[in-house]
């Protein structure tokens, strides 16, 4: 039986989320190829998984029977997290630019799923699971763009997702989703059109294509 895990950081419900709707798609096609299958789903704005502590943290490095009741506690939380990631076939994160960056919701998720010499470092447990990245933004931040610079999403997912943990990753870019919204963007609707249904049909081909290979 095969188990995706899904990820969802918009503080946007449904349709008004690009990066919710996208990863919708590929969910719906997932489930169509393994309708026996489990989704371990996660909405982190509508539940926010803890912060990185001191105790959860320390935990990671510590033997079991060393840690303080208040670590073990802490940690079992992180563990959580991190068996669901190492239990996936395929992993959906859904991951839209705010103010250059992704959500604090994800970095938390992240900073508790990254552990040096579990899931990140020489051997890590989940090592070329495949992930899928939505990553929407409201303008457009690809090469040879004047925001070119600004685009800190897929840089920072890429160095994490791929140099630390080696997850097999790839982003879907729904992008100039505030178009529609914004008046001095009127002429880029056009384009923003393309765009959504270039990032709709990636995702509906990326997980009938997943869903073969698990």
């Amino acid at each position: 039986m095969t188990t995706l895990l899904h990820i969802d950081s918009s503080v946007f419900p449904g349709e008004a989320s690009a990066s919710r709707a996208v990863a919708e798609t590929f969910r719906r096609t997932w489930q169509e190829q393994h309708p026996e299958g489990t989704v371990i789903y996660r909405d982190l704005a509508k539940d926010p998984v803890p912060h990185i502590t001191a105790d959860a943290h320390t935990a990671g490095f510590l033997d079991p029977a060393a840690r303080t009741p208040e670590q073990a506690e802490a940690f079992g939380a992180r563990l959580e997290l991190i068996e669901e990631l190492e239990r996936a076939d395929a992993v959906l994160i859904g991951a839209p630019m705010y103010n250059f960056s992704i959500p604090s919701t994800l970095k938390a998720w992240l900073d508790n799923v990254i552990l040096f010499g579990r899931t990140a470092g020489d051997a890590p447990s989940a090592k070329g699971t495949p992930v899928t990245v939505v990553a929407s933004r409201g303008g457009s931040y690809a090469p040879g763009t004047p925001r070119e610079g600004y685009e800190y999403v897929q840089n920072l997912l890429g160095a994490i997702l791929v140099d630390m943990m080696s997850l097999d990753t790839e982003f879907i870019v729904p992008e100039l989703t505030m178009a529609p919204d914004n008046p001095a963007m009127a002429e880029l609707v056009p384009l923003y059109e393309a765009s959504r249904e270039r990032a709709h049909q990636h995702a509906a081909a990326k997980a009938k294509q997943l869903a073969l290979r698990a």
